[in-house]
């Protein structure tokens, strides 16, 4: 077990100093039990109150039961709308998506959830007057996009269906903002590194992975080069850029889409910030097929914008988060029920 002495440090708080506008009064979170869901659920519930927000999703949420959760398919306009009216919703954040690696073994399926989905939510907020959040994600980036302080503007020629369909979501929602008013808000998320979600073999996974490993086996073979270098953000820091731009004064956006980071690093620089806890800690690397799509990425973002216009900051950097990350799976891997989950599967 890591020695909590020699990890312990003061939290930055995971939201401080939201835009002092109202926010929702009540929210419809669709896609909640994901990977970003699972944990804005309660976040937003604890800002807003446990009744105003309401989740949903194909599938329950595990653990404790949720008395505020509804069964909804977001391909289903009909019954989105019965959802919409039936809690008076007046906000949706619109988290459902099938992200990339299930998107490319499945792109029939991920075309239709990604793409009519997001056209359901926009039709309904035009007839209902809603607000709309709905993220996006670097993968709308390709190969012919500036891969250095990539900026707001730019080539958008993903090679993913994944990232073809968040271009979609991100210039359908400015449509639906042109032309019939919705106010539509977006950020491009980086990678998401969380302590709550386990890895799903995604690109930007590895560093969620190398954590896990670190604790148990004291080493990590990587699936990225050591200099491959990406966009990255701590889960405490998403959720904060989340709640700061739904909370944003209108009159303060000059766009709808905006790039959000907090460090970009590499395999290498974050085993090396390991290192500095875990001195004993070794990784190597053998790169696979995850290492060519990451190097149609952005290896930086240039988020100016954000920061400008709704006082985006992010609170952790590289150490910090190495830090957390340890202390907080350290604990989670020590309880009984994680130790009979590991001998059981």
């Amino acid at each position: 077990m890591i020695s909590a002495t020699r990890l312990q440090r003061v939290a930055r708080p995971a939201a401080r100093a939201l835009s002092q506008s109202a926010g929702p009064s009540r929210v419809l979170v669709t896609g909640g039990t994901g990977q970003i869901g699972m944990e804005l659920v309660p976040f937003m519930r604890q800002l807003f109150g446990a009744d105003a927000v309401v989740n949903s999703d194909i599938k329950a949420p595990s653990g404790a039961r949720d008395g505020n959760f509804v069964y909804c398919d977001v391909q289903d306009r009909d019954n989105l709308a019965r959802i919409v009216t039936e809690h008076g919703v007046d906000t949706i954040v619109h988290m459902a998506s099938l992200l990339s690696a299930v998107g490319e073994a499945n792109p029939t399926l991920a075309l239709s959830v990604n793409t009519r989905g997001i056209q359901n939510v926009l039709e309904l907020a035009k007839q209902y007057q809603l607000r709309v959040f709905a993220p996006s994600t670097i993968a709308v980036f390709g190969p012919t996009t500036p891969q250095d302080e990539t900026p707001d503007s730019t080539i958008m020629r993903p090679t993913t269906m994944y990232g073809l369909t968040k271009v979609h979501v991100e210039l359908l929602g400015e449509y639906y903002y042109n032309k019939f008013g919705v106010d539509f808000r977006s950020v491009r998320y980086p990678g998401v590194i969380s302590s709550e979600a386990l890895p799903g073999g995604g690109t930007t996974d590895y560093a969620v992975e190398i954590f896990y490993d670190a604790l148990k086996h004291g080493k990590y073979t990587c699936f990225l080069q050591p200099d491959a270098k990406l966009p990255m953000m701590y889960m405490p820091d998403c959720l904060k850029a989340t709640l700061g731009l739904i909370n944003a004064r209108n009159d303060c956006l000059t766009q709808r889409t905006y790039n959000i980071t907090a460090v970009s690093f590499t395999p290498e620089e974050i085993a090396a910030s390991i290192k500095k806890v875990m001195p004993s800690f070794e990784c190597d690397y053998k790169p696979d097929f995850r290492q060519q799509i990451a190097e149609t990425w952005p290896r930086s973002l240039d988020d100016s914008i954000a920061r400008r216009d709704w006082n985006w900051q992010h609170d952790f950097d590289l150490d910090s988060m190495v830090e957390d990350m340890l202390v907080k799976l350290d604990a989670k891997l020590s309880k009984p029920e994680a130790a009979a989950h590991e001998e059981t599967a």
